[in-house]
C-alpha cells in the first residue's frame, strides 16, 4: 500500500516535483495565448497560423496522452515522467529560437509529445505514492497548483511579451526543468512497471488517435476557405476516428481498453471534462486577445487582469479537494460549470472602453469560484473511479479529453463566432466575434453541468457489489489481497 505522508519531508518533494513537471505542461496551454498578437506581428503570421501555433502542441498531447499513461504503468511512472520533463525542455528551447512561424509551429508539435510523457504521470505519481488518507489532499493540491500554473500563464506571459520578449515564453521551462529532474531522481518512489512483461504496445491505436485529432483540426481550421482538401481531412479524420474505437475494441492489450468505461462514474465525468475544457480552452484562447485587441490592453496588462482566478485557486483548491471527500463529487460538478458558465456570460460586458472592476474582474471572480469548485473533484473522481494500477491510463485518458476539447474549441470557435483570417487585428469584428463565442462556451458548461447532476452519484458507504470494489469513489480502491473496508462517501 501507498505509504508516504503528506506532512513528511519526501511528501512535500513529490508534490513539488509533480506540481513542477506538470505546470510546465499546463503552463505552456495557457501562457501562449497572451503572446500570440506579437508572435502573428513579429512573424507576419494569418490569424490560422496562431491557431496553429496553439493546437499544434495540443494535437500531439491529447493524441499521445494516452500511450504517456500506459508507458508509466507499464515501464515505471517516474522514469517516464523523468523523460517527459527533458524531452519537453529541449522542445522549448527549439521554439524559443525558431525564425519562422513554421519551425515554431513543429516544435509545439514537438512540445506537446513531451507533455504527453509527464502529465499523466504527474498524477499518477501522487495516486500511487501516498497514503489514503492523505491522497484527497494532495490531489487537490496537485489540482490547485497545477490549475495556479495555467491561470498564471497569461500574467507571465504578459511579463516576457512586454519585457524580454515572446520567445522566453517557451525558455523559461529549461531551469525548470532542471530543477525538476533531479528533485524527481531523489525523491520520488518509482511506482509502475506491473505490466511491463505483457503485451505489445499500441502504436496503432496511438497513430489513428493523433491522426483522427490532426486532420479534423485541420478541417475546421481551414474550413472558412473550403476546397477538396478540407472536405477530404474531415472525412479522412473522421475515419481515423472510426477505425480508432474499432482497433481499441479488437486488440488484446489496447491503449485505452473499453472495460474502463463499464464505470458509469468514470464515462460520466470524462463527458464533464469535454464540456468544461472545451469552454475553458476556448475562453483562455480569445479572453487575452480580446483585453489587447478591443479593450487595449499591453501584454502584461491582459495578462495581470486575470490573476484573480489564480489567487482564488491558491486559496481555496486544496479545500475543494477536501470537501469532495465529504460531500461527493455530484455537487462541485454540477455548481463548478454553472459559476464558469455566470462568468463567462459576464464577459459580455468586456467590450471597448471596458471597466477593470465593474466588468472584467467581476466576471473573473465568477469563473475563478467556478473553477476552485470543479478542478479538484473532477480530478480526484476520475482517479476514484479505477483501480490504483491503472491510475496513470484513467489520469491519460482525462487528460486526453480535455486537451482534445479545447484542441477542437480553438478549432470551431473562430469558425462558429464568424471570425476571418484578419480578426485580430480589427477590433470591432473581433468584439462581435468574441460575444458569439463567449455564449458558445457558456453551453458548454450547462451542458456538462447537466450531465454531472444527472449521472454522477454517490456510491453507498459500504458497498460490496463487484463494480464497487472495482470502482471505489473519491478514495481509493482496495489493493489486491487488502480485505475490502468499509469506505468513505464520495
Amino acid at each position: 500500500m501507498p505509504d508516504v505522508r503528506l506532512a513528511s519531508p519526501q511528501g512535500k518533494w513529490v508534490l513539488l516535483t509533480t506540481v513542477l513537471g506538470s505546470s510546465m505542461a499546463m503552463l505552456d496551454s495557457t501562457v501562449v495565448n497572451v503572446a500570440l498578437p506579437r508572435i502573428g506581428r513579429d512573424l507576419d503570421a494569418s490569424l490560422s497560423a496562431l491557431q496553429w501555433t496553439v493546437n499544434a502542441y495540443m494535437v500531439t498531447l491529447a493524441g499521445l496522452i494516452l500511450l504517456g499513461g500506459a508507458l508509466g504503468d507499464r515501464f515505471g511512472r517516474r522514469k517516464v515522467f523523468v523523460v517527459g520533463v527533458v524531452w519537453f525542455a529541449l522542445a522549448s528551447l527549439l521554439c524559443g529560437i525558431a525564425p519562422n512561424v513554421g519551425v515554431l509551429n513543429a516544435a509545439r508539435a514537438l512540445q506537446g509529445v513531451g507533455g504527453a510523457l509527464l502529465t499523466p504521470g504527474s498524477l499518477a505519481l501522487i495516486q500511487a505514492s501516498f497514503h489514503p488518507d492523505d491522497r484527497g489532499r494532495a490531489v487537490g493540491l496537485w489540482s490547485g497548483f497545477g490549475g495556479i500554473g495555467a491561470a498564471v500563464g497569461p500574467f507571465v506571459g504578459g511579463w516576457l511579451v512586454d519585457g524580454p520578449g515572446w520567445r522566453w515564453v517557451f525558455l523559461l521551462n529549461v531551469p525548470v526543468a532542471l530543477v525538476c529532474v533531479p528533485v524527481a531522481l531523489r525523491h520520488v518512489p518509482e511506482s509502475g512497471g506491473e505490466a511491463a512483461a505483457r503485451g505489445r504496445f499500441d502504436v496503432l491505436g496511438a497513430v489513428l488517435g493523433a491522426l483522427a485529432l490532426a486532420l479534423v483540426t485541420y478541417a475546421l481550421i481551414e474550413a472558412g476557405e473550403g476546397g477538396v482538401v478540407v472536405t477530404v481531412s474531415a472525412v479522412a479524420g473522421l475515419a481515423a476516428g472510426v477505425a480508432f474505437v474499432l482497433v481499441e475494441r479488437r486488440r488484446p492489450d489496447p491503449m485505452m481498453p473499453p472495460d474502463i468505461f463499464a464505470s458509469r462514474q468514470f464515462t460520466a465525468v470524462n463527458l464533464v471534462t469535454l464540456c468544461v475544457y472545451a469552454a475553458l480552452g476556448g475562453f483562455f484562447f480569445l479572453a487575452a486577445l480580446q483585453l489587447q485587441v478591443v479593450v487595449g490592453y499591453s501584454a502584461l496588462a491582459a495578462g495581470t487582469a486575470l490573476l484573480p482566478t489564480t489567487v482564488l485557486m491558491l486559496l481555496l483548491s486544496a479545500r475543494s479537494g477536501q470537501l469532495a471527500d465529504r460531500i461527493g463529487p455530484r455537487i462541485p460538478l454540477t455548481v463548478g460549470p454553472l459559476l464558469c458558465a455566470a462568468g463567462m456570460l459576464l464577459m459580455l460586458r468586456v467590450g471597448p472602453g471596458a471597466s477593470y472592476l465593474t466588468d472584467v474582474l467581476p466576471a473573473l471572480l465568477v469563473l475563478g469560484l467556478g473553477l476552485v469548485t470543479l478542478v479538484a473533484p473532477l480530478t480526484a473522481t476520475v482517479l476514484g473511479s479505477v483501480s490504483v494500477v491503472r491510475a496513470g491510463l484513467a489520469s491519460g485518458i482525462n487528460n486526453a479529453a480535455a486537451r482534445a476539447a479545447g484542441l477542437m474549441a480553438v478549432a470551431a470557435l473562430p469558425l462558429l463566432a464568424g471570425m476571418g483570417e484578419e480578426a485580430y487585428r480589427e477590433p470591432a469584428a473581433f468584439d462581435t466575434a468574441f460575444g458569439k463565442a463567449m455564449g458558445w462556451c457558456a453551453g458548454a458548461l450547462v451542458a456538462g453541468a447537466l450531465i454531472a447532476a444527472a449521472v454522477v452519484r454517490r456510491p453507498p458507504p459500504d458497498c460490496r457489489r463487484p463494480e464497487c470494489l472495482r470502482h471505489g469513489g473519491v478514495t481509493a480502491p482496495p489493493l489486491e489481497g487488502e480485505p475490502v473496508r468499509k469506505r468513505l462517501p464520495s
